[in-house]
């Protein structure tokens, strides 16, 4: 029997690594799986829309502003009642209110919301503790959104899914072109929203920290936020602006994945924003502790999980890695055999296809 068509994917604006990897894994996997997918995007930004619509996935933009405002929630629920698709899959936080206010007008499809982070404003938990199901990407998820008041019979803990991103074949000195990079120089890769809980502060200060020991790194910070103008202000203010390039969107994000030595995050931020997607390339990783840091992170095997106090750890493991060839070459070994056996996108898909059963 075929499945019931279609599946609608709900997802803010994104560059194709952390979540928005899921979101391609998600509609490339559920398409060999028989279904038709659209996806609609609730915000400007990102490449993720190109690609997927490049993919041959029903691409519908539904939010005009950097933001999931109320316009973008009215516009969902109108394309969701025109659509009429079997089950709606949201991808993030931002996407439980308009999931919930499409589900209060259009009750007769099922609403899944996908989660990388812990709900934590009190309306966030209130929204997904109306929608049918939550994919947890992680069991620590699933305790949060339980004491949150989410029925535990409506979560699903669903590991993320990894494979190697397909890019545009650039060289390293087209990748360094197009960002301004010195391709002679080492580079390290964060990607995060630029806001609070990011905690930005820390990959400033080691970008600082290292360029006492190191005049040959360059360090690429893919993301917007509310804090954009503000990090760079600091970015100036501690004289990194010639070591540290700030790109709110990155359309090359896979090919640059390609040319980093490292892929470093400072705070919570979902699937550790590019560190999974670097695991499937073999690149070795350093965050400072997290739930997604130590669900993806062997410490000591595939890379570091550091503590938040002393600052100094989060700089000093990161240059243990770049200093040494071997060791970041066995990491990157050792992250790459587990990203392909701890976390195969056959599963995640499988867990998808699974939710909008309602098994």
């Amino acid at each position: 029997m075929q499945p019931v068509s279609p599946i609608l994917l709900v997802t803010r604006g994104l560059d194709p690594v952390g979540t928005g990897r899921q979101v391609e894994l998600a509609a490339a996997g559920l398409t060999a799986a028989g279904y038709e997918v659209a996806v609609a995007v609730t915000s400007t930004g990102g490449s993720l829309a190109d690609r997927l619509l490049a993919g041959g996935a029903g691409l519908h933009v539904v939010g005009r502003r950097p933001g999931v405002d109320a316009a973008a929630t009215a516009r969902l629920a109108g394309l969701v009642a025109r659509l009429r698709p079997a089950a709606i899959i949201g991808f993030g936080r931002s996407q439980a209110m308009p999931l919930a206010v499409a589900k209060r007008l259009t009750p007769w499809c099922r609403f899944i919301l996908w989660l990388g982070l812990p709900p934590r404003r009190w309306r966030t938990a209130w929204a997904i503790a109306r929608l049918d199901g939550v994919v947890a990407s992680g069991p620590e998820i699933a305790a949060t959104c339980r004491r949150r008041g989410v029925a535990a019979g409506r979560i699903v803990v669903v590991p993320p899914g990894s494979a190697a991103s397909s890019d545009l074949g650039l060289s390293r000195a087209e990748v360094a072109m197009r960002l301004g990079l010195d391709p002679a120089k080492h580079w390290t890769l964060a990607v995060a929203p630029l806001e609070a809980e990011s905690r930005l502060q820390r990959l400033l200060w080691a970008i600082d920290q290292l360029g006492v020991v190191r005049k040959d790194l360059e360090h690429v910070l893919v993301g917007a936020g509310p804090l954009l103008e503000h990090v760079r202000r600091r970015a100036r203010a501690q004289e990194l602006a010639e070591r540290l390039f700030i790109v709110p969107d990155c359309d090359i994000l896979p090919d640059l994945l390609g040319q980093v030595r490292l892929v470093w995050q400072s705070g919570g931020v979902a699937l550790g924003g590019p560190i999974l997607d670097g695991m499937a390339r073999g690149l070795p990783a350093v965050a400072v502790e997290s739930d997604a840091a130590r669900q993806l992170i062997v410490d000591g095997e595939t890379g570091r999980i550091v503590p938040a106090v002393p600052e100094s750890e989060f700089p000093r493991r990161a240059f243990g890695i770049l200093e040494d060839d071997s060791l970041a070459r066995a990491y990157g070994e050792a992250a790459a055999a587990r990203a392909a056996g701890v976390f195969p996108a056959e599963r995640f898909v499988a867990g998808l296809v699974a939710a909008i059963r309602g098994k």
